[in-house]
């Protein structure tokens, strides 16, 4: 596919054969910014003006994005890619009649780990994808499902559940990788044998985390509506009760703010406020900010997510006078932490303060610079941002090229 938004946004159209007013009219949008995305004067757009197009020419809105297919070595011996990640979540080894008793290289060769050890292993890969590490993701993954499946196949009892827990996290943070890069037919495939694990171990609040993972699979798919439904409904199974646990908390709120994104990009401004709210009250009940399953909620998230929100919904002042009102951003992940500054700096390039988007820009990327290589998002607001740079040289164009951004 071709480098901008705005080249694969008129390939695609053509494909369809469909002209710029016809698209225009079936994604109820003007033709302005289907002219202007495709004459490359604007190098982003809205989630939901995205999700509008995606539908319209009958594809994922990662197509449209364009993310990266092979990532490059980040100093590991094999250069680890998202064809192996496939592999491992889909092994030949596991397709019926072909292993993987007597089958060359299969999996039960290797001795299993034990409980303990994939433990550790699964929260060593959380860690880095916290920090978003993603090229160690991929070489990380392989080998933790592998040993998983040794194990869940070699005990019995309480240690086969207990490996069943890793294999269903294993299995979901693969999920969370392959959409981040627009795999989401493998992804949607490495959650559903993530929600097998999850129901054959001994942790209940694994089915939680895999539908907040499904909610954010269909939002980037597309499919608003289902994204919206399966948090919403299942935030209503678990609604906590006035002597719930902290964790029974964070695990509710974390849906409401999937939700709440899924309302958003449907144009569901009311509603995606509600569950804000929710979830805010949510969080102050707790009072402190979490970290359960690799995934952080507490005043500071729900602080963050609502940022997100009014960044989507066309609203960037108010996104950036909610942002100064958050404190303890050095408690999120690193990759929550660069994802809230690229909404500032989204804010701040909506409202042409270029110098305010490029400080944001730049905080992100010394935050989690790999994440910031692969961010479609971020890559298209640098894009836009050096195009409308005057001068020779500035710090947007040393980061475009650090980005390795073509034009």
């Amino acid at each position: 596919m071709t480098a901008t938004l705005g080249d694969r946004l008129a390939e695609l159209r053509v494909r369809r054969g469909l002209t710029q007013e016809g698209l225009a009219e079936k994604a109820r949008l003007s033709v302005d910014t289907v002219r202007k995305l495709e004459q490359n004067q604007r190098f982003t757009a809205r989630m939901s003006t995205l999700n509008h197009l995606a539908r319209a020419l009958d594809v994922e809105t990662s197509a449209l994005l364009g993310q990266p297919v092979v990532l490059e070595s980040a100093g590991s011996a094999e250069p680890p890619s998202i064809l192996a990640l496939r592999q491992a979540v889909t092994p030949l080894s596991g397709f019926p009649g072909l292993g993987p008793v007597g089958w060359a290289g299969a999996e039960e060769d290797v001795p299993p780990p034990t409980v303990a050890e994939l433990r550790q292993s699964i929260r060593s890969t959380e860690g880095v994808r916290r920090r978003g590490e993603l090229t160690k993701i991929t070489a990380l993954l392989p080998t933790l499902l592998a040993d998983a499946r040794a194990a869940v196949r070699a005990y019995e009892g309480e240690e086969r559940a207990a490996s069943y827990a890793v294999l269903a996290e294993a299995y979901q943070v693969a999920a969370t990788t392959l959409t981040a890069f627009g795999k989401e037919d493998v992804a949607y495939t490495a959650l559903e044998r993530s929600m097998e694990a999850a129901a054959r171990s001994d942790d209940p609040h694994l089915e939680t985390i895999g539908v907040s993972t499904l909610s954010w699979i269909f939002t980037k798919q597309g499919r608003i509506a289902d994204a919206e439904q399966v948090a919403v409904r299942m935030a209503e199974r678990i609604e906590p009760g006035f002597r719930s646990a902290p964790l029974e908390l964070a695990l509710w709120g974390i849906l409401l703010l999937r939700g709440a994104t899924a309302a958003v990009r449907a144009e569901r401004g009311d509603v995606a406020e509600d569950l804000l709210s929710l979830a805010a009250a949510a969080a102050a009940r707790i009072g402190v900010d979490r970290l359960d399953y690799a995934t952080p909620f507490g005043p500071t998230n729900a602080g963050v997510a609502a940022v997100n929100a009014y960044v989507d919904m066309g609203k960037p002042d108010k996104a950036l006078t909610h942002a100064q009102r958050i404190s303890g951003l050095a408690d999120l992940p690193p990759t929550w932490r660069a994802r809230h500054y690229l909404d500032r700096a989204q804010a701040h390039a909506e409202m042409h303060r270029d110098p305010e988007a490029t400080r944001a820009l730049l905080a992100a990327e010394s935050i989690a610079p790999e994440w910031m290589r692969y961010h479609a998002s971020s890559r298209h607001l640098v894009a836009e941002l050096r195009g409308r740079e005057l001068r020779r040289t500035s710090p947007i164009k040393d980061l475009a090229l650090r980005l390795e951004i073509e034009g």
